[in-house]
């Protein structure tokens, strides 16, 4: 099976089931190694997400609000909301294979796995939707996951901002959401909160990859790491090293950012 021929097949297959069934079929040949790398396949860019047919896509400030989730329409909101996440996040890990040529075989594995996380945590949630009547697809949605992967062209940036960025900031969301769904512990929020505890502590590894092959780059390209991942997130998101943040510390440094990092983007003396 050839490898990014396959992958680009998988990114813009539409249909949830079919793209994960195409994806679970390739990962098992991968892990067999009756795969080849085609070295030779052209990079093409993705000019819309892959659910862009499924969902309607809005801007950001369009979507629905979910701060009610002791009602059944917010449980159905925010469902769909994290599922959304997770299943950009599938495209997200599968571009991170297709798009970066003549790495490390370990990067490879890496983001597949990855990719089979994100597929779990997506089926996971679309489980949870059926049960309160909900599908993929039945919400607004919109692209800044799509738009980030789209704009990182180049392996640093890619993983300074979708791992160590976007990704890295749902290590203090998540939290969040789970006090906000244990002060109405009804039984179906504890079903929701077991799914969060697990998608939280997979997306600590997803964050930790990123943060490994954030550093293999710079220093591939002698670049030293702390100011290089300031300038980036400055550049594609200006003034987010400027504001205070209450950060997920314990998770971040399990990730692999560095005090001086947590310092700087949380503007506290210490990181403890």
């Amino acid at each position: 099976m050839l490898f990014y021929s396959q992958i680009y097949d998988i990114l813009i297959t539409a249909n949830p089931n079919e793209k994960i069934e195409k994806f679970k079929i390739f990962y098992n040949n991968f892990l067999s190694n009756d795969i080849s790398f085609d070295n030779d396949c052209s990079i093409k860019n993705l000019l819309e997400p892959s659910y862009s047919s499924i969902c309607k896509v809005v801007l950001p400030k369009e979507q629905r609000k979910r701060k009610y989730l002791d009602t059944l329409d917010g449980k159905k909101n925010l469902l769909h909301t994290i599922a959304h996440i997770e299943y950009s996040a599938i495209d997200l890990a599968l571009d991170a294979c297709y798009r970066f040529r003549n790495m490390p075989l370990e990067y490879y594995k890496d983001w597949l796995e990855v990719a089979e996380d994100e597929v779990r945590h997506y089926e996971m949630l679309s489980s949870l939707m059926g049960e309160v009547g909900v599908k993929y697809g039945d919400f607004p949605v919109h692209t800044n996951l799509f738009v980030a992967m789209n704009k990182t062209q180049n392996l640093l940036d890619r993983m300074a901002v979708v791992p160590r960025y976007l990704e890295a900031n749902g290590l203090e969301q998540n939290p969040k959401i789970m006090i906000k769904l244990k002060s109405n512990p009804d039984e179906f929020n504890l079903k929701i909160i077991s799914a969060l505890e697990i998608i939280l502590d997979e997306e600590i590894d997803h964050v930790r990859k990123g943060d490994r092959w954030f550093k293999y780059e710079c220093d591939r390209l002698h670049l030293e790491p702390k100011q290089t991942y300031l300038d980036i997130l400055e550049r594609y998101y200006p003034g987010s090293t400027q504001k205070v943040q209450e950060l997920n510390f314990e998770a971040r440094k399990e990730a692999g950012f560095s005090c001086d990092e947590l310092k700087i983007l949380s503007k506290k003396g210490d990181c403890k």
